[in-house]
């Protein structure tokens, strides 16, 4: 597939062929080995490794003591064994020594730049999932209140995580970004976001995807209708220097420090889309350069003024 916009046909065609590309890697594939066999499926586009983000975890399975697979869902074998009912499911595992799992997970985060523009990319997402012990499902002295504080306990120690099974690659999703920005759940911020970099000279000199991704939530309304929320998360976050959070400075040691930042990113006006994004930098600083630019000082190209202006005028973040 080479065409810029998937149809939604497309879309799933493709996403399913990438699931079956990550669960054919043999045990152990590194991310280069996943990004091959995903720039497979997509010729004429470049397929990049992004980020990986880490630190998440979702419920297990349970094992026994030597491992063996007793369920490969906690809450549906509790649930079921049970029968909804939390002392007939205590009766019915008294004297097993069952141990509950964790999945520790991290995000691959893979871009394919499809045109020009800022929204024109296709953003894949793998999990690398890792199955560890958890803790006990037989500690002495405890009797959790109900099915839900079995599955998931809020105060039971937690046993030394070693692993069960090796780790595995598992397709979360596949978006071309174009179709999330024509759709309803596009945020009128994130439009924004992507229409200001079009506009700046980061647009001018960089591609979008090189340098960000999209952190999508999914959820469901009251209504019962499923959704989707995106928020631009810097790929060199951990890299970037500190920019003000309070009190900044003025004139030519601001503009040191403002060029300075964008150095270090490697595009120009990184600043600005950075303090966009981070709480922990405070508007202060583009109120200040706007001030200078406003007055004696001259240190920002003009289209990236407009776009200061323009922030000025309608102040946002995203």
């Amino acid at each position: 597939m080479t065409a810029t916009d998937l149809d939604p046909q497309q879309s799933q065609t493709l996403a399913l062929r990438v699931a079956e590309a990550c669960a054919a890697l043999p045990t152990g594939a590194d991310v280069p080995a996943l990004v091959a066999a995903i720039g497979s499926l997509l010729p004429g586009l470049e397929v990049r490794h992004a980020l990986s983000r880490g630190g998440w975890h979702r419920l297990g399975g349970v094992v026994d003591r030597d491992g063996a697979r007793i369920a490969e869902h906690i809450a549906s074998w509790a649930e079921a064994l049970g029968g909804g009912d939390i002392d007939s499911l205590m009766a019915q595992i008294d004297g097993q020594d069952y141990c509950a799992t964790r999945l520790n997970g991290q995000t691959h985060y893979l871009v394919a730049a499809t045109g020009p523009a800022a929204r024109d990319f296709i953003q894949i997402e793998i999990e690398e999932l890792q199955e560890v012990l958890d803790h006990s499902l037989n500690e002495p002295d405890w009797f959790p209140d109900s099915i839900a504080d079995f599955v998931d306990p809020m105060d039971l120690p937690h046993l030394e995580p070693q692993p069960v099974g090796p780790a595995r690659l598992v397709f979360r999703r596949l978006l071309p970004i174009n179709a999330l920005l024509d759709s309803t759940d596009a945020s009128p911020r994130l439009t924004r976001f992507l229409a200001d970099w079009d506009r700046s000279s980061a647009g001018e000199t960089s591609i979008f995807c090189e340098h960000w991704v999209l952190a999508i939530r999914e959820y469901r309304d009251q209504e019962g209708d499923d959704h989707r929320s995106a928020k631009p998360v810097a790929i060199a976050a951990a890299q970037a220097p500190a920019l003000p959070d309070g009190e900044v400075a003025r004139g030519a040691q601001l503009a040191n420090q403002i060029h300075g930042f964008d150095r270090v990113l490697g595009y120009p006006f990184a600043w600005y889309f950075h303090m966009l994004t981070n709480p922990k930098v405070s508007h202060q600083l583009a109120e200040a350069v706007h001030a200078d630019l406003m007055g004696a000082y001259d240190y920002l190209p003009v289209r990236d003024l407009k776009v200061l202006r323009d922030w000025y005028n309608q102040p946002y973040g995203a």
